[in-house]
């Protein structure tokens, strides 16, 4: 499982997938989260917008990351 520091109070998860390269830009990563293909500490998380957190797992095929 990778980490990914976080700068500030939280970042968006469509943000996220990009920051970490899982996704080629911004509509792809609204398509995966719409599709239901990330987990979002453990569970299908549908909201694009959704605040991502220190302590906070994010899967999408087959890769892990914590924000710390």
């Amino acid at each position: 499982m990778q980490t990914f520091p976080l700068r500030g109070e939280y970042i968006q998860l469509i943000q996220l997938l990009k920051a970490l390269n899982w996704v080629e830009h911004g509509a792809m990563a609204q398509y995966v989260v719409e599709e239901g293909l990330v987990k979002y500490n453990g569970e299908v998380d549908y909201r694009k917008r959704l605040k991502v957190r220190t302590g906070d797992v994010v899967e999408f095929e087959g890769q892990q990351v914590k924000v710390i």
